[in-house]
């Protein structure tokens, strides 16, 4: 991704040359001219540059969204999958996938219990063993976590280890990392504690050092200490991640090399939910991350721990050196929706998460940001309202009073409508509207005179945020990712530079996918 400005002489330039050898070269063809011939006939070509224009500073920039485990398994360098044990909801018994058991039911059982220490986060993992010291297994009997589809953990590297436990006697057990059948051992450590110390909840920490290097590696917990133990909140970070930030530091070095001048996020379908009880809902994402209850992403079909939450999204902006963009649930799932007179509670959450955000340190929200570590405000200039939402039958009752709210208390922050005003003009007030498209790549390369035919006779008409666009074959998916594809989003890309009086703002969609899940969202 380019700079936000441009040398428009070089553009040119290289425009010129491209067009001047298509001109020499079609001639040559057309006058039946040898390889050795050089009297080719002249040609000119004639550009007046000083009719361009200065391309918004912030015109390029990225949208994520939790999909394809591009954070949760992605992004987010957290190594452990399900941490909390509540994947499978808030009964019991609960499946604890994609944990594992090490060692037959002779050995250990395992079940699930409403016994956390955490209100949020009701389920803990109880573990009866059943053998002793002369009679368990070499290696003992416990629990493994493979991760998301394997931990790749690397030589010298330092992990960190969090997790809660309790137990019915004294702790001897073992914390390892170990490839995919637990017979190599990258690294381990072995915790014990008195029986006094563990016999309430405790959160233990240790650090394991890397050995070796592992792609396809996985965490367990081991003993031969006979008892009962129970295991909440377990947690695995490199040392490594992005300015100690939770990001993994080679993916943030390929966001880096974009120079975004803006992140839009967390969605995308993710904010809404297919039912708003799966919806994204920032005041649960903040504080401690044992105390975030996570929830289940009914769109994308998978569960999140929400380790990045609100406040790492802010975060993650900052890092980049971009605007975040923040886009709020307002009101409106897939299948259902807050009528207007109701959608207060919604309007009043979105409030709070702007004074979260760029709210004095001294204010309800802005105190929590800086107890959080971050007591200066965020650079939060931009909001959209919902996400594809505008035909649905509360999104302009539910949007005006969002949009009333925002700019009675930041009359500075640009409103983004999720209505598209490239057909006909908006019909109610806004900074910015939304246009995505995902379609093949005929229509896209015709998409490429669409912003020039918007008109341009009010100087105060919303301009357009092409927040997502991709040449997609959901039917065909060997044809995603061709050249023609390619081509036809670099046109349309091109398009949207030529147009940026009307244009203010891109990003492609989406910026991450996990190899191991594309399923959902094939591109």
């Amino acid at each position: 991704m380019a700079s936000s400005k441009p040398n428009f002489d070089h553009i040119m330039v290289w425009l010129l040359v491209g067009a001047f050898t298509i001109l020499r070269v079609c001639s040559a063809h057309n006058h039946n001219h040898s390889l050795t011939d050089n009297k080719y006939p002249s040609t000119s070509l004639s550009v007046d540059i000083s009719r361009g224009r200065q391309i918004p500073p912030i015109f390029f920039g990225i949208f994520f969204e939790e999909i394809n485990h591009a954070g949760a398994g992605g992004l987010w360098a957290e190594l452990i999958s399900n941490r909390g044990f509540e994947a499978g909801g808030r009964h019991i018994p609960s499946m604890i996938s994609p944990w594992g058991a090490i060692g037959d039911e002779e050995a250990i059982s395992i079940v699930t219990e409403l016994s956390s220490c955490f209100k949020n986060n009701p389920v803990a993992l109880r573990m009866d063993i059943h053998c002793d010291q002369t009679t368990c297994p070499p290696g003992g009997v416990g629990i493994y976590n493979p991760g998301y589809w394997g931990m790749n953990i690397e030589e010298g590297n330092g992990y960190k280890v969090v997790f809660h436990i309790k137990s019915t006697g004294p702790l001897d057990s073992v914390m390892s990392l170990v490839s995919e059948d637990g017979t190599q051992v990258l690294a381990f450590q072995r915790v014990t504690a008195d029986a006094a110390k563990v016999k309430d909840w405790t959160k233990l920490e240790i650090t394991l050092q890397a050995r070796a290097s592992y792609k396809n590696a996985r965490f367990q917990f081991t003993t031969t200490q006979k008892g009962t133990i129970w295991l909440d909140q377990v947690s695995v970070m490199p040392n490594n991640t992005y300015k100690g930030h939770g990001f993994r530091t080679d993916l943030m070095e390929m966001l880096l090399n974009l120079k975004p001048r803006f992140l839009r996020f967390p969605g995308g379908c993710y904010v809404e939910g297919r039912l708003l009880s799966n919806a994204f809902r920032w005041k649960e994402t903040v504080g401690p991350w044992e105390e975030r209850p996570g929830h289940f992403g009914d769109v994308w079909n998978y569960w999140s721990d929400d380790g990045l939450g609100y406040l790492e999204y802010l975060q993650l902006a900052e890092d980049l050196g971009a605007e975040p963009v923040w886009v709020v649930n307002n009101g409106i799932g897939l299948q259902d929706q807050v009528d207007t007179h109701l959608i207060g509670p919604f309007v009043q959450e979105m409030l709070d998460s702007v004074e979260f955000a760029i709210g004095s340190p001294n204010s309800t929200w802005g105190s929590l940001r800086a107890k959080l570590g971050h007591p200066t405000p965020f650079n939060l200039r931009h909001i959209a309202f919902g996400n594809e939402g505008c035909d649905l039958k509360s999104y302009t009752g539910n949007y005006l009073k969002f949009y009333k709210a925002l700019k009675k208390n930041y009359p500075n922050i640009k409103v983004i409508s999720n209505c598209d005003a490239t057909q006909k003009p908006l019909d109610h007030p806004a900074d910015l509207y939304d246009f995505h498209r995902y379609t093949n790549d005929t229509d896209m390369l015709g998409l490429t005179h669409l912003f020039g035919k918007i008109r341009r006779d009010d100087p105060h008409a919303p301009k357009a945020f092409v927040s997502e666009y991709a040449v997609i074959y959901p039917q065909d998916k060997m044809k995603n990712g061709s050249f023609g594809g390619a081509l036809a989003e670099a046109a349309f890309l091109l398009s949207l530079e030529q147009n940026s009086d009307v244009v203010e703002m891109v990003s492609y969609a989406p910026l991450f996918v996990n190899l191991n899940d594309r399923t959902v969202w094939n591109c």
